[in-house]
């Protein structure tokens, strides 16, 4: 998938879904939705972060490259003894919130997550008959890769979080979650829809 399908197209998904789709017309009321494409090739930022919201009568939309995916470093040496975690496609009410990572802000895991764990160390992203398991305390964040370079693989900036491929993309979309947490809480549900779920 070369392009976002668009924030109608993910609508309607969501709520084929029976997902919430955050729309207080006050505007910064976010809809975080990763979007992992067909192609599984790993190590690539392949995958999509859409951020939209309504203001002024109209969804304002964005989308930008990412990865939703770890990087082979990872999978062939897991920092979890049951395996690299994969995210699990679902809603994640409440999930999130601003933190550190590391040493610089992001998203970071405030809530229940539900992973594959991918244990047999290849390169390849292993999601169909893994086993699952559900925590809040995996890590599992939204940040960045590189500070000042849009990267070209995922490498190490990925064992199980989602991640921007370009830093600049990354300080706009941190922009608007601070915007948001000023507006209404500190609290981000965050969504991770599939290709497939388009048809």
């Amino acid at each position: 998938m070369e392009q976002s399908p668009g924030v109608n197209a993910i609508v309607k998904v969501m709520k084929q879904k029976n997902y919430t789709v955050f729309e207080d017309p006050r505007g910064h009321d976010l809809n975080i939705v990763g979007l992992r494409t067909k192609d599984m090739t790993p190590n690539t930022f392949n995958d999509w972060m859409n951020l939209f919201y309504r203001f002024d009568g109209r969804w304002n939309f964005f989308a930008f490259p990412c990865t939703t995916d770890p990087g082979t470093y990872w999978l062939q040496n897991p920092m979890n003894v049951k395996g690299t975690a994969i995210l699990k496609p679902g809603q994640y009410r409440k999930a999130y919130s601003i933190g550190m990572h590391f040493d610089y802000r992001a998203l970071v895991q405030s809530g229940n997550l539900t992973v594959y764990r991918d244990a047999n160390r290849d390169n390849k992203l292993d999601v169909a008959g893994q086993a699952e398991d559900t925590g809040s305390d995996f890590g599992v964040n939204i940040h960045r890769s590189h500070p000042q370079l849009a990267m070209t693989s995922v490498d190490k900036w990925s064992a199980g979080c989602q991640v921007f491929q370009d830093p600049d993309h990354y300080a706009f979309f941190l922009k608007i979650c601070d915007m948001a947490a000023a507006k209404f809480t500190n609290s981000f549900t965050y969504t991770l829809l599939t290709e497939e779920d388009f048809g």
